[in-house]
């Protein structure tokens, strides 16, 4: 069964390549960067306790080579501020125009750390912030035209590389005390054993999902109840709502979504850091009759011994910690892990800097308690990128769907030459070679700021004020 499903599926990725794979490009030759904002605070689609009126947005990155093909890659941001990340991707572009591509590949871990510790420009960070969102970007987009050229989605070439030059990518620079190179080693190898199975499995049924498209804190009770049907009708079975500006309203708002979802459906909640570290602990037990899977960042991200504390507190009443999205790099994350500020691994393939760490993380998280990765997603592009993760995951690393989903929110999938699709409540594994990264020219020009069409038109209309 399992050779036939994989059969099938590598004669799609072989026909998927076919314009790919006779390009050999050699060297980077150019970086354009481009500042795209799509207007989602009209309809308060992205709404939260701590972002009230987001535009999904994204740093654009395209890297040319001395060949056809391209690497396509992006970082995320909620708007204003956007055009401060592009300008730090052209500051680091030239440590990546003009390279060698065997000089990348052959010592990626290198290649990295020239992006992250930089003997100036490291102290704008170092590794967070502004600038660790500009290297993801351009990491994205190397690791894009990697797969390209081997004419692989993101998520099999992972799976197919070797585990020495897998790990070969990552930087273990401070991350020693929670995992070795040898150990990270070790865990992939180990996992050999059933890969196949498990690919052909995840071919076969996708990777589950949750949504988090019903339940933003600005949509009113009758679109609420609305998307909740249309949800459940799509296959859903988990839910994720926004809570943490007001205790009745998030009562009378979970009571909704109970009533709509029944009583055995997972739900989750996420208070986006709105709360202190007591503040968090009792208004969570008010929420805990509602059966709650997790609390998602409860507090700072920043406060692992503020999350630890939450955690303790909640865990007997069965609600799990859940956080990562803007935890910003591995060394955050090793702390976490190892002081039992979370339950659920969040990665953000945005916010860390690029597949490399991410795989770090996964590793690490396997590592030091088997905690489930749960990737953070929406935004622009964020589920194309993190399905791939997901599912790298469940075949290379942790071998099961054990408390495992991964967030999916519908919102401008349609801008992506290859969106990612979810059928059933699950994620269906994409067979196109690259990171799924690639916008579409239309949009791209459509939301470019302030100079897109969409843009030239709100501005007009008075929608939107130029900055």
């Amino acid at each position: 069964m399992a050779d036939g499903i994989l059969a099938w599926y590598d004669r799609s990725i072989r026909r998927s390549s076919a314009t790919t794979l006779n390009m050999a490009p050699t060297q980077i030759t150019a970086c354009v960067v481009r500042d795209i904002r799509c207007p989602t605070s009209l309809e308060k689609d992205g709404s939260d306790a701590m972002n009230l009126a987001p535009d999904y947005s994204a740093p654009y990155v395209v890297l040319s080579t001395d060949s056809q093909l391209e690497g396509h890659g992006f970082t995320f941001t909620v708007g204003k501020g956007n055009e401060i990340v592009c300008h730090a991707i052209k500051v680091l572009s030239k440590f990546v125009v003009g390279l060698k591509l065997s000089a990348i590949f052959d010592d990626f871990a290198s290649f990295w750390r020239s992006l992250t510790s930089e003997d100036q420009m490291r102290w704008l960070g170092p590794e967070k912030g502004v600038m660790h969102l500009a290297v993801a970007a351009i990491c994205n987009a190397v690791w894009d035209l990697w797969s390209k050229m081997e004419g692989k989605p993101m998520w099999k070439f992972l799976v197919d590389m070797e585990p020495e030059k897998l790990v070969s990518t990552i930087d273990f620079r401070y991350m020693t005390d929670g995992m070795t190179r040898e150990e990270a080693i070790a865990v992939l190898k180990e996992m050999q054993a059933g890969k196949k199975e498990r690919e052909a499995d995840v071919i076969a049924k996708g990777f589950p999902a949750y949504t988090t498209s019903c339940g933003w804190l600005g949509y009113d009770d009758v679109k609420l109840r609305r998307l909740c049907k249309e949800a459940l009708a799509q296959g859903f079975t988990q839910f994720k709502a926004k809570v943490g500006t007001d205790l009745e309203d998030d009562i009378r708002r979970l009571r909704i979504i109970r009533e709509e979802i029944g009583p055995d459906h997972l739900l989750m909640v996420d208070a986006n850091q709105k709360w202190e570290v007591q503040e968090a602990i009792d208004w969570m037990k008010k929420l805990a009759q509602f059966k709650l899977t997790w609390i998602e960042e409860p507090t700072s991200p920043d406060d692992i011994l503020g999350h630890a504390e939450i955690a303790r507190a909640l865990n007997p009443l069965g609600i799990g910690v859940a956080t990562g999205e803007q935890c910003q790099n591995r060394v955050m994350f090793k702390q976490f892990l190892k002081a039992k500020g979370l339950q659920f691994c969040q990665i953000d393939a945005c916010r860390l800097g690029g597949v490399s760490e991410c795989v770090a993380v996964i590793l690490m998280a396997k590592k030091l308690g088997n905690i489930p990765i749960c990737p953070h997603g929406g935004g622009v592009g964020l589920c194309e990128f993190v399905q791939h993760l997901s599912i790298f995951d469940y075949i290379a690393v942790s071998g099961t769907y054990d408390n495992r989903v991964t967030e999916y929110v519908d919102h401008l999938h349609e801008n992506f030459k290859n969106p990612c699709v979810v059928k059933d409540g699950r994620y269906v594994v994409p067979k196109a070679p690259g990171y799924s990264a690639d916008m579409l020219e239309s949009s791209l020009d459509k939301f470019e700021y302030p100079t897109g069409s969409e843009w030239r038109r709100l501005i007009a209309e008075g929608v939107y004020s130029a900055e």
